[in-house]
């Protein structure tokens, strides 16, 4: 079940709630009883290098679509 970052207005408290993603954007009560909260919008953190660990292909070495020769 997908977790969903919300923020109180009144206190500024960030909090977490999981629920179905169908109910993502339903109120939701602050830990301290507020009613007056936003949802807040997530950022990804995607890991790994810039480098990938397929070889490399030079450049005529075949396969793939035009690699192959097969485009006119």
């Amino acid at each position: 079940m997908p977790r969903y970052e919300y923020r109180c207005r009144p206190c500024a408290t960030t909090f977490e709630l999981s629920r179905p993603m169908a109910d993502s954007s339903a109120p939701a009560l602050c830990p301290a009883g507020h009613e007056d909260t936003v949802k807040l919008l997530s950022a990804v953190a995607v890991g790994g290098t810039a480098a990938s660990s397929a070889p490399a292909q030079s450049a005529g070495s075949g396969g793939g679509c035009c690699g192959g020769g097969c485009c006119s």
